[in-house]
């Protein structure tokens, strides 16, 4: 990655949003699956595309379950559930890896990043 566009990633991140750096940390972890399910993947793609996921995923349950939390009780609940349902097929697809169980979770970070940006 050249200069410039380092510079331009380190601005753009200090910039955004909350809410534009969690739709972007959803389409990264969508992107990673979606190529760990292609022809060419290897094993070592895939369980570092689960790991980024499970990571990402785990931040946010965290957040939406720490008592300072800005959001409502009702969404709160409503991103824990989700993060339980993609913790648990994430850890399953990590036990035993198989790319074309990966589609509801990237379909999941796609949509909630689309949410986040506006774009739904």
């Amino acid at each position: 990655m050249s200069d410039a566009a380092k510079a331009y990633a380190r601005t753009a991140t200090t910039t955004a949003s909350p809410r534009e750096i969690e739709a972007q940390a959803l389409l990264k972890a969508a992107n990673q699956l979606q190529a760990a399910m292609g022809n060419g993947a290897t094993m070592q793609s895939m369980k570092d595309a689960l790991l980024f996921n499970r990571k990402l995923w785990s931040i946010f349950m965290a957040d939406a379950l720490r008592d300072g939390s800005p959001q409502s009780i009702e969404i709160r609940q409503q991103i824990a559930n989700i993060a339980t349902f993609v913790l648990t097929q994430t850890s399953a697809l990590q036990l035993d890896p198989q790319p074309e169980h990966f589609k509801s979770l990237i379909e999941i970070n796609r949509n909630l990043a689309a949410g986040l940006s506006g774009r739904a």
